[in-house]
């Protein structure tokens, strides 16, 4: 009698590797998906690994340049941040892991889909509730919530006998005392001695950048040129970029050497918990910082506003709490469209130790900057005096409010 299979959201880890031995002791036939989405991993060796401990297939899929144009591209033209601070890193990238892992989960027939995130956490709810929106019928197969599974391996230590026992191969290096995921957009470290908000993150944890303070002495410019929004193309010493996959990586090369994207925060995740999170994300924060620049020059002041009010929050928000399957985001990308159709321009672009800052932008097409009329030197074609009247307007209710205060012997 042929077995149900099950498609296993796979990393080469002591979690999903412990987890596949346990798919296959529960009678399941496991095939393992992995994604590349940019992270530095051994794939053949993760694969081989899976192959030994009983995986009956093991697909890897390069999910990079889908990844940049579908996710991190909108979230540049959006200014997309969480919480003010964090650029989504992690979250961006789970819309197209689930999609790939679904993919391949019909096309083996599979009955079941898999994953090793934690209860505790958001990555949970993003995998299961974008399974659910591309295949409604699937079954999910979530351990980490099983008590059956997590009274059995209550930590570490009980994965590692687990694994010697099932002939799990574990490489037996220094464990660092943190979790990290990494992808083309970011690389983020929790738990571990993270979990105390005040300690300090050991300067030997972060993988990506260099060190701000032993980055070189010497500035590096660039320029990136926008049109609707997106990133076309990026100049720098070493050539020209245009490729969307080639220029995300080109700009994470010159970010991570001069120490840009490194943050530490306490955020709230979707379940209700607060968490601290370091993460490094280093192309994104210049190529959204050249983005916001540009918009000062070329977007209109009321459509900026409303984007930023309701757009940019809400398709962060949308980002972060794993609705990316949903009608609202369909929605708000259509929005950021629309708000971007004058957002064509050059930002040129300087960083150094951890700084990034603009140093010049300019734009042939859109003209919402005059700088006759902007000009303290002339007179152009603004009129000073009519100054007076708009002043006047804006007064009237103030003055009331003042009147009002004034006589109750209020303090303004």
């Amino acid at each position: 009698m042929a077995k149900d299979k099950v498609c296993l959201a796979y990393s080469g880890g002591l979690d999903t590797s412990c987890i596949l031995a346990w798919l296959l002791e529960k009678g399941y036939e496991v095939i393992c998906f992995m994604a590349d989405v940019g992270q530095e991993e051994d794939f053949e060796a993760a694969k081989e690994k899976a192959l030994k401990v009983g995986a009956s297939k093991v697909y890897i899929e390069d999910l990079r340049e889908e990844f940049v144009k579908e996710l991190c591209f909108p979230a540049i033209q959006c200014n997309a941040t969480y919480e003010n601070v964090y650029l989504l890193g992690t979250s961006l990238a789970r819309p197209v892991i689930a999609r790939g892992q679904i993919a391949i989960a019909q096309k083996e027939g599979c009955v079941a889909v898999s994953h090793g995130c934690t209860g505790k956490g958001n990555d949970q709810v993003r995998f299961e509730l974008a399974f659910y929106a591309l295949q409604p019928g699937i079954k999910v197969i979530a351990p980490w919530r099983m008590p059956e599974f997590y009274n059995r391996f209550a930590g570490r230590n009980d994965l590692l006998e687990y694994a010697a026992a099932s002939g799990v191969p574990v490489t037996q290096t220094k464990a660092k005392p943190w979790s990290m995921d990494e992808n083309l957009a970011h690389c983020s470290y929790e738990a571990g001695i993270l979990e105390d908000p005040d300690v300090t993150p050991p300067s030997d944890m972060w993988k990506l950048t260099v060190d701000p303070l032993k980055a070189p002495e010497t500035p590096e410019e660039f320029t990136v040129t926008f049109e609707k929004g997106l990133p076309v193309k990026l100049e720098y010493a070493g050539g020209v970029v245009t490729d969307p996959l080639s220029l995300f990586l080109t700009a994470n090369a010159i970010a991570r050497r001069h120490g840009i994207g490194r943050i530490d925060i306490v955020e709230n995740r979707f379940i209700g918990l607060k968490s601290r999170g370091c993460y490094e994300t280093p192309g994104l924060t210049i190529l959204r910082s050249a983005h916001i620049d540009l918009e000062g020059l070329v977007l209109d002041r009321e459509i900026r506003s409303l984007r930023d009010q309701f757009v940019t929050f809400n398709y962060s928000k949308i980002l972060y709490n794993g609705l990316y399957f949903s009608p609202e985001r369909e929605f708000l990308e259509d929005s950021i469209r629309a708000s971007q159709k004058t957002v064509n321009g050059k930002v040129r672009c300087r960083v150094y130790k951890g700084y990034f800052s603009v140093i010049g932008r300019s734009s042939e097409t859109e003209k919402l900057y005059d700088m006759s009329e902007s000009s303290m030197d002339e007179i152009g074609s603004f009129e000073p005096q009519d100054t007076t009247g708009f002043i006047s307007v804006q007064a009237i209710r103030l003055k009331k409010y003042g009147s009002s205060k004034i006589e109750r012997g209020e303090r303004l």
